[in-house]
């Protein structure tokens, strides 16, 4: 399939004299109409209103032409104004000769490269070889437009770093703004909004979304945030590898199924950097790329998948299984997969908190690497996704400290990984360490070390610290519906049985199947599960034989 042809460049003419507008309109589009978008324009209000369509849209402009008296703005200051949409575009001032000192003026106060006496008839001598040789400048400059979404934000804004993390593991690429920078401020007056209105998103058809919460961002770049049907034989809650599994093998037997995700598919292993000891990957591949595949897998069986829409609550209707959603809404259908994984643990250190999104992640390495590059950072964690995130971000990070309660990493860690880091160079390993406190003004610039054995405390500086620290199941929409354990993962079959009974309520006359919950027809499956492994394989075997355990309830 062949890629869609790039938009034209664009020649503006901004005159309030009607006649003179046609008449340069005319004359442009019979010498560059094949090659370019002719626009006219009556007034300089009217003329920015579309450049600033045009710079979200990701059009190129190559040449302003403005008339100098136009009542309101004059050409001056149309064009200066005019410099911070779109400043490689070339400038032509049309001026009568009583006005050329202002024009002369004029190439000083807004860089002007050319102005134009009216009449210019003939335009073969004295309009087309002036914008000829500017359009070449033009074009050598190679000043081409961004594609694509592009968010503008704060540095150590907590809200800008959500929307990237949501863009990066949703798998849509973007492009990232500071909004004190020229090119951030440039954007951000096209989608008329400032610096207290960031982080701002602008879609890649030309959509300003100012302050999105997750679901309008879903929505603005193509995210699919409703079902198309109200009752479905499968819903799976949860979008980790357990529930994409589910998803794929339901939906490839048959089942008319639907998967809802709060966030982003892949869970947390979607943020894992690099994962090795996948079967069948003997290269190794990121996170990302295991969900990106799984979810279009899902999607080429037939299986929906929504996202931004957070399940709130469990409901047993006769034969029919209810979700709740938190803005109301609700989806019925005749079996449930619970799939929701886990969250990593909040850290109880002072000032976590508050630094949270500002120089402190939970998870996050992928998307902030590339502000890591020759700093020191800091990783909380003794697991894999601790692990793999120090590999991730040796590469460019100056130093990567991984702080470990334990007295090893053989405890908690693959053996390949421990290898790995054993032998890169930048990696330190802290056993027996912990992080007590962080400081900073606007964002992080020290955290305070512990050392476990002797109990003296450090102060390190660092402005990123990345925090893996063992996870909690979020079960708590399952209250008073489905058994869970004393820590709120849940309980299936066999560990429901207490003595040989079945769990109170329980009206069948078998016992729950192997990853049935407490209510029939609702299955659990990966790291919420009570006594799971905490491996991709293991979920995604799960997710599958789910599946097969719905088929024998649905029979």
């Amino acid at each position: 399939m062949s890629s869609p042809a790039a938009p034209k460049p664009a020649i503006l003419s901004v005159d309030d004299d009607p006649g003179v507008s046609r008449a340069v309109v005319r004359d442009l589009r019979r010498r560059y109409g094949a090659d370019y978008r002719i626009l006219r324009a009556e007034s300089g209000p009217q003329a920015l209103e579309a450049l600033r369509e045009l710079k979200l849209r990701d059009q190129p402009v190559a040449v302003l032409i403005a008339d100098y008296r136009m009542p309101g703005m004059d050409g001056i200051e149309f064009l200066e104004q005019a410099m911070d949409l779109h400043p490689y575009a070339r400038r032509v001032l049309l001026t009568a000769y009583a006005d050329t000192n202002a024009a002369i003026d004029a190439i000083n106060v807004i860089d002007l490269d050319h102005y134009l006496l009216k009449p210019w008839d003939p335009p073969e001598e004295k309009l087309y070889p002036v914008l000829d040789a500017l359009l070449e400048a033009w074009r050598g400059s190679d000043q081409r437009p961004v594609t694509g979404t592009k968010v503008i934000g704060n540095r150590w804004s907590p809200r800008s770093s959500q929307v990237r993390e949501f863009l990066a593991r949703n798998q849509l690429p973007y492009r990232w703004y500071l909004a004190d920078e020229p090119e951030g401020a440039r954007l951000l007056e096209a989608a008329g909004a400032d610096q207290r209105r960031c982080p701002v998103v602008i879609t890649a058809d030309g959509q300003a979304l100012l302050q999105p919460t997750d679901s309008e961002l879903a929505a603005g770049v193509g995210l699919s945030t409703e079902p198309v049907d109200d009752f479905y034989d499968l819903i799976v809650v949860g979008g980790g590898p357990a529930g994409l599994g589910s998803a794929v093998y339901g939906a490839s037997e048959g089942l008319r199924t639907v998967l809802v995700e709060r966030t982003a598919t892949g869970g947390q292993a979607g943020q894992s950097s690099r994962i090795e000891n996948y079967l069948g990957f003997p290269d190794g591949l990121s996170g990302a790329q295991l969900a990106d595949r799984a979810r279009r897998q899902a999607a080429k069986f037939g299986a929906e998948v929504i996202t931004t829409r957070e399940v709130v609550g469990l409901e047993v209707n006769g034969s029919a299984r209810t979700v709740r959603f938190a803005d109301g809404g609700r989806l019925c259908g005749h079996t449930v997969i619970i799939a929701t994984g886990v969250d990593y643990r909040r850290h109880p250190a002072p000032g976590v908190d508050e630094f949270t999104g500002r120089g402190v992640y939970y998870g996050s390495a992928m998307t902030e690497a590339a502000e890591c590059a020759e700093h020191d950072v800091y990783i909380v964690g003794g697991a894999n996704s601790a692990g793999q995130a120090a590999m991730f971000l040796s590469r460019n990070a100056r130093t990567v400290h991984l702080v470990v309660r334990a007295a090893s990493l053989e405890q908690s860690m693959s053996y390949y990984l421990i290898q790995q880091i054993a032998q890169t160079p930048n990696i330190r390993v802290h056993t027996r360490t912990e992080v007590v406190g962080v400081d900073g003004d606007d964002h992080l610039h020290t955290i305070v070390l512990r050392d476990n054995e002797t109990g003296a405390e450090e102060k390190a500086p660092t402005e990123r610290l990345f925090l893996f620290i063992g996870a909690a199941p979020q079960t708590d929409w399952l209250d008073a519906v489905v058994q869970r354990d004393d820590a709120g993962y849940v309980l299936a079959g066999p560990d429901l049985l207490v003595d040989g009974a079945r769990p109170a309520g329980w009206e069948l006359p078998r016992p729950p199947h192997h990853l049935e919950t407490s209510v029939p027809g609702v299955f659990v499956a990966g790291d919420v599960h009570a006594e799971s492994a905490k491996r991709v394989a293991s979920a995604v075997g799960e997710g599958a034989m789910a599946v097969m355990l719905v088929h024998r309830y649905l029979a």
